[in-house]
């Protein structure tokens, strides 16, 4: 009589989070340096929006997809995608794809694409709230974002928002690259290395 034996196998994914973010800082800071004018023209920004931007937070949205990780990987998507998204309209904008595309550019709806991004960016803002304080203060830099460059997209007050969505965007690049480092390095060495604050508790027990 033969008897059948079952193995299971527990596969552990490293968190992909540090190189989600890491991708999030360097496209944000290359994208916020043009619109602070400090570099000019969209040429280089084009190549981080795909891989870092995109291709960077896609990987880290797939990953955490393999974790069950609902937020990461919504958040990481969506983001990723949004990259994807603005590299092809940089395109567009310069005539990569043609003269007639290009003279068919109308900002308005980019200002749709940013107010609906805004309305995701909230809800995820406050799902942030209950992972750690830096991802919810790189939310609320984002919230930020969102905020001018739609009402930029739209031309009310634009040298207002404008501003106001570049400093942002900086802000972001910045928290982030502490965010990839505390991730990172705190994993390392199994302790808080670099503290990234503990979630805030109201929606959810942590104990």
């Amino acid at each position: 009589m033969q008897t059948s034996s079952q193995t299971q196998v527990k596969i552990i994914n490293a968190d992909p989070s540090a190189l989600g973010l890491f991708g999030l800082a360097i496209v944000t800071l290359v994208a916020s340096s043009q619109k602070l004018g400090l570099t000019t023209g969209l040429s280089y920004a084009i190549p981080w929006a795909i891989f870092l931007g995109a291709c960077a937070q896609l990987f880290a949205c797939i990953q955490d997809s393999k974790r069950n990780n609902t937020f990461g990987t919504t958040a990481f998507g969506a983001f990723a995608f949004f990259w994807f998204a603005m590299a092809g309209n940089w395109m567009i904008k310069m005539g990569v794809f043609g003269t007639a595309l290009a003279s068919d550019v109308d900002g308005k709806q980019l200002g749709f694409a940013f107010a609906g991004y805004l309305v995701f960016v909230l809800f995820m803002t406050i799902g942030a709230m209950e992972t750690h304080k830096v991802l919810f203060i790189i939310f609320c830099l984002i919230d930020l974002l969102f905020l001018g460059l739609t009402f930029d997209a739209f031309g009310v007050a634009p040298h207002i928002f404008h501003t106001l969505a570049a400093y942002a965007e900086m802000g972001i690049g910045i928290v982030s690259l502490y965010g990839t480092g505390a991730l990172v390095l705190n994993t390392h060495f199994g302790k808080t290395f670099l503290p990234i604050g503990k979630p805030f508790g109201i929606f959810k027990d942590h104990n």
